[in-house]
C-alpha cells in the first residue's frame, strides 16, 4: 500500500481516496473487476431493493452528455469526463440471492488486491431493507451502503425509490438498518434538503459509520431545436459546476460532526486534483461515478495516479491534508475584519 494515498473511513482502511461509485458501469461482474483493475480502493455495486417498478425502470434509462454551452458530447472521449451528465435510471435487474453470491465472491477477489466490493442498497420499504442487510452481512460482504437520496425517487413510480429528507425519518431508518446489521454503515444522503448537515448529523446520531454527501440534483433542459424537454422529462443532473456545492456540504458537516467523522464526497469529481479538492474540505474518500461511465475505468487509475503526483510535489499524505482548507474557513464578517482584505471588480476597458 502506498502510504502517501493510504486513508481511513471509519475501522475501514483504503489504499487511497477514490472509490468507483454505483452505476452501470458497476452492474456485472466484469465491470466491477475492470474498476479493480484500475486501482479503485472500494467499488460500489450498482444499486438494489425489491420493487419490481424500480427495476422495471431500469429499461426506459436514457442519457446525454453536454459541454458548458448545453452542446451534446460524444461519449468516451477527453472532452466526456468534464461534461455534465442529465440521465434518468433504474435498479439492477437481477434476484437478491444471485446478485448478493456474486457480489460476495468478487468481495472476496477484491481482498486480495487490499480493495472492497461494497453492495448499494436504494430503500422502499425499511423492513425488507432491513432484511437485505442482514443477509449481505451473513454473506460474508465486509461494508454496505444505503442510498436514501436517490435523486429520481419523487419521478419514479410510487414506492419504488425512496428519497428522504426530514431528519426523524432518517433517524428512524437509519436506527432500524443499525439494528439489522453490525457492519461498517455508509448512508447516502441527498443534497436537496434545506438542511444537509441536519440529516447528516441524524444519520450520525442513529448509528450511521459515515454518511455520502450529496446525491445529484433533478434538473430540466429545454431542446432548443425540438423545443421539447431533452428526454421528455425531468431528469438527475450532475458535472463538474456540483464541486464547490458539494464541498460546502463537506465542510459544513465537518464543523457540524467533527473533524473524527467520517465523510464520503461524491457529486463534481473528474480527476485526481478533485479527488485532493475534497480530501481538503474535509472528505476522507470520494466516490468517482460519472466520469468512470462517461468516460471508462481509466478515469479511475488516471485520479489515482494525479493525487499521488500532486501529493509527492508538496511531500504530503491524503490523511495530513484531511479538512485542511474546511478548517480555514472564515465567514465574511471574519473577513471584513481584516483592513485591506476586500478586492474590487475592475470590468476590463474596452
Amino acid at each position: 500500500m502506498n502510504d502517501r494515498l493510504h486513508t481511513r473511513v471509519g475501522n475501514i482502511a483504503l489504499k487511497n481516496p477514490v472509490i468507483c461509485g454505483a452505476g452501470e458501469h458497476t452492474m456485472t461482474g466484469d465491470a466491477i473487476r475492470a474498476a479493480l483493475r484500475h486501482g479503485a480502493a472500494a467499488v460500489v455495486a450498482k444499486s438494489t431493493n425489491e420493487s419490481q417498478a424500480a427495476k422495471d425502470q431500469l429499461d426506459r434509462t436514457d442519457y446525454a452528455l453536454f459541454d458548458a454551452h448545453w452542446n451534446p458530447v460524444p461519449w468516451h472521449t477527453a472532452e466526456s469526463r468534464d461534461a455534465t451528465l442529465f440521465c434518468r435510471s433504474g435498479l439492477v435487474q437481477r434476484e437478491f440471492d444471485g446478485w448478493l453470491d456474486e457480489l460476495a465472491a468478487l468481495d472476496r477477489e477484491a481482498a486480495a488486491s487490499d480493495a472492497y466490493v461494497i453492495p448499494s442498497l436504494i430503500l422502499s420499504d425499511l423492513e425488507q431493507c432491513a432484511r437485505y442487510a442482514a443477509q449481505i452481512e451473513q454473506a460474508g460482504l465486509r461494508v454496505l451502503e444505503v442510498n436514501i437520496g436517490a435523486p429520481h425517487g419523487e419521478e419514479a413510480s410510487k414506492g419504488a425509490i425512496r428519497l428522504e429528507r426530514d431528519a426523524a425519518r432518517i433517524a428512524t431508518i437509519v436506527s432500524r438498518l443499525r439494528a439489522s446489521t453490525r457492519l461498517p454503515l455508509w448512508i447516502k444522503l441527498t443534497g436537496q434538503s434545506e438542511d444537509v448537515t441536519g440529516i447528516a448529523a441524524a444519520a450520525q446520531a442513529s448509528g450511521a459509520d459515515a454518511v455520502v454527501l450529496m446525491g445529484r440534483f433533478m434538473g430540466f433542459l429545454p431542446d432548443l431545436e425540438s423545443q421539447a424537454p431533452v428526454l421528455g422529462t425531468n431528469a438527475a443532473i450532475g458535472g463538474g459546476w456540483s464541486l464547490p456545492l458539494t464541498a460546502r456540504w463537506i465542510a459544513l458537516a465537518r464543523r457540524r460532526l467533527g473533524a473524527a467523522y467520517p465523510l464520503i464526497a461524491t457529486n463534481g469529481a473528474r480527476n485526481g486534483l478533485d479527488v485532493a479538492r475534497f480530501l481538503l474540505a474535509g472528505a476522507t474518500a470520494t466516490e468517482m461515478t460519472s466520469a468512470v461511465f462517461t468516460s471508462g475505468y481509466a478515469a479511475l487509475s488516471d485520479a489515482i495516479a494525479e493525487l499521488n503526483a500532486y501529493l509527492d510535489s508538496r511531500g504530503q499524505c491524503a490523511s495530513r491534508i484531511l479538512g485542511r482548507a474546511a478548517d480555514q474557513i472564515e465567514s465574511y464578517q471574519q473577513q471584513e475584519a481584516r483592513p485591506g482584505h476586500w478586492r474590487c471588480f475592475a470590468p476590463a476597458s474596452e
